[in-house]
C-alpha cells in the first residue's frame, strides 16, 4: 500500500510521538510523586505508582471509549487518537472486543484501586502490603495472558507485526512491562512473607521447648 505520492505509508506519525511521550510523562510523574509523597525506604513505590496511573489514565480512557455503544475507531479526542494509534498494532482495541473490554473492566475497577491500596500501605509502612502485592501481581499476569492467549490460539489475526514499531514497541515493550514488574514484585514479596513465616515458625518452636 502506498500514499498518493507513491511513497510507502508513514509508520511513525505525530500521534506515535505524542503517545510515547505521554507514556514517558506518566512514568516521570509517577516516579516524582512516589519519591515526594512516600517514605524513602519504600523501594517499590515508583513501579506501583506507575501501574496505578496507567490503569486510571490510559486504560480508564479506553474503558470509557469502549462501553455503552462507544468504540475507539468512531470516537474523537486525545485519548481516542492514542488508542487508535495502538489499534494499528492490535485491532481489537479499536472495535470494543468483548474479551479485551471485559479484562479492562476488571483492570480499571479492580486492579487500579488495589494499586492505590498498596501505595497507601507503603506510605504507612504496613507489611500487610506484601499479601496484596502478590494478589495484584497475579491479577496482572492473568490479565496479560488472557489478553493475548486467545488471540495467539486463534492465529493472531488482529495483530499487526509488520514493522518494528508495532511489534517491538507497541505489542512487546508496552506489554512486557506488565509481565516483568509483577514477577519482580511477586518475587520480592514472596521472600518477605516466607522469611516472616519461617521466623514465626522458629520462634513458636523455641517457645514450645
Amino acid at each position: 500500500m502506498t500514499s498518493k505520492e507513491g511513497l510507502p505509508p508513514t509508520i511513525f506519525t505525530e500521534t506515535s510521538a505524542y503517545s510515547l511521550a505521554f507514556v514517558a510523562v506518566v512514568g516521570a510523574v509517577a516516579w516524582i510523586s512516589s519519591k515526594t509523597l512516600l517514605p524513602k525506604t519504600a523501594r517499590r513505590q515508583d513501579k506501583i505508582a506507575f501501574d496505578a496511573m496507567i490503569h486510571f489514565t490510559f486504560e480508564g480512557s479506553f474503558l470509557y471509549l469502549s462501553t455503552f455503544g462507544r468504540q475507539v475507531v468512531i470516537s474523537s479526542g486525545p485519548f481516542a487518537e492514542l488508542w487508535k494509534e495502538y489499534a494499528r498494532a492490535d485491532a481489537r482495541w479499536g472495535v470494543s472486543d468483548p474479551t479485551v473490554v471485559s479484562l479492562e473492566i476488571l483492570t480499571v475497577l479492580g486492579v487500579g484501586p488495589l494499586c492505590c491500596l498498596v501505595l497507601y500501605q507503603l506510605a504507612k509502612d504496613d507489611p500487610a502490603r506484601h499479601y496484596w502485592i502478590v494478589v495484584l501481581s497475579t491479577a496482572e499476569l492473568y490479565g496479560g495472558f488472557m489478553t493475548f492467549g486467545p488471540e495467539w490460539l486463534t492465529g493472531s489475526a488482529a495483530l499487526n507485526t509488520s514493522n518494528f514499531l508495532y511489534l517491538w514497541v507497541y505489542l512487546f515493550f508496552m506489554n512486557i512491562l506488565w509481565v516483568f514488574i509483577p514477577l519482580w514484585l511477586m518475587y520480592d514479596s514472596y521472600g518477605y512473607i516466607a522469611k516472616s513465616l519461617r521466623f514465626y515458625q522458629a520462634s513458636a518452636r523455641v517457645k514450645k521447648k
